[in-house]
């Protein structure tokens, strides 16, 4: 796996942007790379979009470190980032480190992402130091959707635009290799990403950022529980597969599926005379079955 702050830094630094994609099995996670899909990321959305709830707040470390395992099989050259989930590192540093090591070693991260400024950086500094590679997350943090009033924007007034700026100027200097920008006006966020000297990646912070990301069901049409202002549809795929669906069962009811080219044949199928010949015992008995027969049969 490519070295995660180095690579990132260098495509800040030649201007190339950098793509990330939400991941969280192993077979999309082949067909990212595939794609030529810069990193991905094990998100804690998949609360909403891999186990149906109603946020992200569920989340346990476990689940994280399931799918992240799972994705981190697909990959062999795409950095897989994976998120600590809800009070997995805000109870103190001790429990931030260990709970970012077990994403490591057990979820097989090549990275974790954690949300906050500048109060977690005592965290982001400690995970650092471990040579563990931290991805921070401003602006609308999921985790603390209750705090923050609901999906809003952030960064709207001159008080939020300076506190959102000294954030990422804290997470920064606290050893973070990249930062998250979500739900910021985009003027804003290009002025962050100008400002700072590592990548920034948006999710709703217009085109300034130094990379992009979104939760991929959102983009192929999959997830339609909510749509956000941000999310542009690359591929209608949810609609392909509602129509697959339907023709399958619609095969399987008409019985025109499985045809003779999706099943097998018999190598001698003189078996099933001598096999009719096996049963005749039960035939003779007027239908009824000998349970001892049926024993020796299955």
């Amino acid at each position: 796996m490519k070295n995660t702050a180095v690579t990132f830094q260098e495509m800040k630094q030649k201007g190339e942007k950098i793509s990330m994609l939400t991941c969280y099995d192993y077979s999309t996670a082949k067909l990212m790379e595939a794609a030529g899909i810069n990193a991905v990321l094990v998100g804690d959305s998949l609360g909403n979009t891999m186990l149906g709830y109603p946020d992200t707040l569920s989340v346990t470390m476990e689940d994280m470190i399931t799918y992240g395992a799972a994705v981190a099989r697909g990959c062999s050259d795409t950095l897989v980032v994976v998120d600590m989930p809800f009070m997995s590192y805000q109870v103190s540093v001790e429990q931030a480190l260990i709970n970012a090591g077990r994403l490591m070693k057990e979820g097989r991260g090549g990275a974790v992402k954690l949300e906050g400024g500048a109060t977690v950086c005592p965290q982001i500094e400690a995970m650092a130091k471990a040579g563990i590679p931290v991805m921070a997350h401003i602006g609308l943090t999921p985790q603390s959707i209750n705090a923050l009033g609901g999906n809003k924007v952030q960064g709207k007034t001159q008080n939020a635009a300076k506190k959102l700026l000294e954030d990422a100027y804290a997470v920064q200097e606290a050893g973070a290799f990249s930062v998250v920008l979500e739900c910021i006006p985009a003027p804003l966020a290009e002025f962050v990403s100008k400002a700072i000297r590592i990548p920034t990646i948006g999710i709703g912070g217009g085109n300034g950022c130094d990379g992009q990301i979104l939760v991929y069901q959102d983009m192929l049409g999959m997830f339609t529980d909510f749509v956000p202002k941000f999310v542009k549809q690359f591929g209608n795929i949810g609609e392909l597969m509602t129509k697959a669906f339907k023709d399958y069962d619609a095969e399987v009811k008409a019985s025109t599926f499985p045809d003779e080219e999706h099943s097998f044949k018999m190598t001698d199928p003189d078996m099933l005379v001598a096999l009719k010949d096996e049963l005749r015992p039960e035939e003779a008995a007027g239908g009824e079955v000998d349970p001892e027969y049926l024993a020796r049969l299955y």
